[in-house]
């Protein structure tokens, strides 16, 4: 008898909803004392670290002309929001100086982070309980990219998950503030955004969505405010400039291909035709998925109360996003946090795949 009601406890914290309630302060615990070992024995490794600060201390001297904002790499690429984190993890490291103060910091940024997705896959219960083991401890990229690199990748995505989490709860002016908030901080976030309009007009119909986008759009002005009032086209075209040229040598997903193919912008407009073609195709599924255009265009109706789906939050923004991934012009290594961790989401979507070819993935990405 004890041995069945152990067999069926240890059943459920694999497979039942209970088992992200007790596996998750575990993987939790178990991710902070690896963090500390790796931030103790493995050296840190110095990338983009000098180059913010370096950025920083022009903003902190003054320096409100983003043409003017430099570091060792180059000018500064990202929105008034990276500046703003940087210049406190400035201030906490003594100019940039003290490192490990900064890594401890991505740890806690780290460990966040992991528990909003914990609360993520709880809430939709899209994979079982025992596949948060894979996604914590078998990509040591991951660890990293937070913990050795010290990228703003991981504190664009912190901002992302916390919006989807606020998404799932229903606080939609929450999450369209967070959501814009990671836009601030760096532009891959608008790789979620055809998924995010998915998700605000099929919740909450057209009208309360451009709403929404009132919203993100005032927040982005808030942000940018002391660059904008100085020098406006400065900063719109450095910090939002879709048309920057990546360089070959960091390139990691279009390596195989000849240097002058990847710079030629021919291949780039190919890109975009291609992203804008999946995500039509995916939006077309979407609708028929839920009902058909008929269904879809209840979206004009001001009375419409659309009853929050988890999957139709978070099916269309990882799905965009992961599309946006493919058909990128550039990934380089850090950008692997952009979705790493709604790879098992998106593997457990997939029907056809059995649990062992789920986890094969799983654990190879």
């Amino acid at each position: 008898m004890f041995l069945r009601s152990a067999a069926g406890f240890l059943h459920g914290l694999l497979y039942k909803p209970y088992g992200f309630w007790v596996l998750s302060p575990v993987l939790i615990i178990l991710e902070i004392l690896c963090g500390f070992i790796i931030i103790d024995k493995v050296p840190y490794t110095e990338i983009d670290w000098v180059a913010y600060m370096q950025q920083v201390s022009g903003f902190i001297n003054g320096t409100l002309d983003y043409d003017k904002l430099e570091g060792q790499t180059g000018p500064c690429v990202y929105p008034a929001g990276h500046l703003y984190v940087y210049t406190f993890l400035h201030w906490l490291t003594g100019g940039g100086s003290l490192v490990r103060n900064a890594q401890f910091v991505f740890l806690g940024l780290y460990i966040t982070t992991l528990v909003l997705i914990f609360n993520i896959y709880r809430l939709s219960f899209q994979i079982p309980p025992y596949a948060l083991f894979f996604m914590c401890i078998m990509s040591y990229r991951v660890h990293s990219i937070y913990l050795l690199r010290l990228f703003n990748d991981p504190v664009a995505m912190l901002f992302l998950y916390a919006s989807v989490n606020a998404l799932l709860y229903n606080h939609f002016t929450v999450g369209s503030i967070l959501f814009s908030l990671g836009v601030s901080v760096k532009m891959n976030i608008l790789l979620f955004l055809p998924g995010f309009l998915i998700v605000l007009i099929w919740h909450k119909g057209l009208l309360e969505t451009i709403g929404h986008l009132c919203e993100c759009f005032v927040v982005q002005l808030a942000v940018g405010t002391p660059f904008l009032f100085h020098n406006a086209w400065a900063y719109v075209s450095s910090a939002f400039n879709f048309g920057r040229q990546f360089m070959y040598i960091w390139t990691v997903n279009w390596r195989f291909l000849p240097e002058s193919v990847f710079l030629d912008r021919r291949f780039h407009a190919i890109l975009l035709i291609l992203h804008l073609f999946m995500l039509l195709v995916f939006f077309w599924k979407f609708i028929r998925s839920r009902g058909g255009v008929k269904s879809y265009l209840n979206i004009f109706d001001p009375e419409r109360d659309s009853k929050l789906d988890p999957a139709a939050v978070l099916y269309p923004m990882f799905v965009c996003n992961f599309v946006g991934i493919v058909i990128s012009r550039s990934l380089h290594y850090q950008f692997y946090v952009w979705y790493f961790h709604t790879i098992p989401y998106l593997l457990w979507c997939v029907r056809r795949f059995s649990t062992p070819v789920k986890l094969e993935a799983d654990i190879i990405r």
